[in-house]
């Protein structure tokens, strides 16, 4: 029979699956077929939270081709080599894969076509598999990309979005070819202890319960730390258990302010795509340089280690990085105000933020995670660079009773609302009783040094007219 290999790599569903389907046309046999391509543990993306969840996915995803009559091929070694080797095993003249935007992914779509078309098979890469738009449809007139995501937006929302596809019937996979065992989570050291479960499966369960008691308060509630109303599909997002085209679709016939705020939010990740595609080197340098003279990770060192194990003495900081080591995954006010406040208030290299969110996030998605760490430390897209935002403001405001920082730091547990939030203001046995750390640096010390890095300091009045 004539057969045809779908490459697999942040697309592990079924479900709105166009090459898949696109494989399957004239009653083609398939080889689905995923690569753990050594590349990946090379570069430091193959870290304990994100490997056992990929493994919850492909365990489910060959559940659900099994159902079909098929099941999942999984290989490891080099990517390109592998892929020409299934191919020549399945006698397929043709691979399919989704389209990607990194530097990495275009290296290795590149690499992979050459290798492929020396042996006679052809690539087709499919957009709208990981995006709901892809990156080259919206353009403004005089850039290659839209660096401002208001005008983005609304060109996007203009688009016409396909049509999801149904999941395949039935899936016939040659019975020949070798596959190595499924991964397991089971065994993986350093693995957050709430971490959440993979897979096509749990996604499609959460995204229908969130659709049907979620998405109706999200507009008014999505800031609020305590309230947790966010949706928590971004590790189906960054694996591909759900597709975004379907939940831009469903998200609109729910209807409503919470889905269309939701809907932005699907827009925001499509933005960052298309700012990544035309410059992929934002992903380790300034998007837009400030010149700024960053305090380096061991300059910083006890600044730094801090931050990172949720000490810091500010409540609301530290409550979002214990969330963070705890979940391997962080509510995405957190996500913002710890990020300016290692940027912002300790005037650290974002690049050691970002680094490190990596290394815990479920969800670490280079595109996203790099450039909203470049917007918090105003090196990226933001129209205000110079913004920080006030853990205390920002923790009364959207942790207004304190139950977000009771919840991480139970230290903290005994103090009534919002005192919480400034447990440094307590005086004599009270303060003696907390075990708790001061503050690692002044709001205003830190302001202050922000400003002189930035050169704030030495902005002069224009003379009156």
């Amino acid at each position: 029979m004539n057969v045809s290999v779908v490459l697999l790599t942040s697309d592990l569903r079924l479900h709105d699956h166009p090459p898949l389907r696109a494989a399957l046309e004239g009653g083609r046999g398939i080889v689905p077929l995923f690569v753990r391509d050594p590349a990946v543990d090379s570069a430091g993306f193959a870290v304990p939270n994100r490997l056992a969840f990929l493994a919850d996915c492909l365990r489910d995803l060959d559940a659900g081709l099994r159902e079909r009559g098929g099941r999942l091929v999984v290989r490891h070694g080099d990517l390109a080599g592998e892929v020409c080797r299934v191919a020549a095993e399945a006698g397929a003249d043709e691979v399919h894969m989704a389209a990607d935007v990194s530097a990495h992914a275009r290296r290795r779509e590149d690499r992979l076509r050459r290798a492929l078309e020396a042996d006679g098979v052809r690539l087709h890469v499919h957009d709208t598999v990981t995006v709901a738009v892809a990156p080259g449809a919206v353009v403004p007139a005089s850039s290659d990309h839209f660096a401002v995501f208001t005008p983005y937006f609304r060109h996007w929302s203009q688009q016409s979005l396909r049509e999801p596809l149904a999941a395949p019937r039935t899936v016939r996979v040659p019975e020949d070819i070798r596959s190595e065992p499924l991964p397991s989570r089971s065994g993986l050291p350093g693995l957050s202890a709430g971490l959440a479960a993979g897979g096509e499966t749990e996604g499609r369960a959460r995204l229908g319960a969130w659709l049907r008691a979620g998405v109706a308060t999200y507009e008014e509630g999505h800031d609020d730390l305590a309230g947790d109303v966010t949706s928590r599909l971004s590790p189906h997002l960054h694996f591909g258990t759900l597709s975004a085209v379907e939940l831009v679709h469903r998200a609109r016939r729910a209807g409503g302010p919470g889905a269309d705020a939701f809907v932005r939010q699907l827009a925001w990740r499509d933005f960052h795509r298309q700012v990544l595609a035309a410059r992929p080197g934002a992903a380790v340098r300034d998007y837009r340089t400030r010149n700024d003279r960053w305090r380096s990770e061991p300059e910083a060192r006890e600044d730094v280690e801090a931050w990172k194990e949720g000490r810091t003495g500010y409540p609301i900081v530290d409550a979002a990085m214990r969330q963070l080591r705890h979940e391997g995954w962080m509510h995405n006010r957190g996500r913002l105000l710890t990020a300016s406040f290692l940027a912002k208030t300790l005037y650290v290299d974002w690049r050691v933020g970002a680094r490190y969110f990596l290394d815990l996030l479920v969800d670490g998605d280079v595109t996203n995670n790099q450039l909203n760490w470049q917007w918090m430390a105003g090196t990226g897209t933001d129209s205000r660079p110079n913004r920080v935002l006030n853990p205390v403001t920002q923790a009364k405001r959207y942790d207004p009773d304190g139950a977000y920082v009771r919840r991480w730091v139970p230290e903290l547990r005994s103090l009534p609302g919002a005192v919480v939030h400034e447990p440094w203001k307590l005086r004599g046995l009270d303060r003696a009783a907390v075990d708790y750390p001061d503050p690692i640096v002044g709001l205003s010390d830190g302001l202050d040094r922000f400003k002189r890095a930035r050169g704030l300091d030495r902005v002069v009045a224009p003379p009156p007219r």
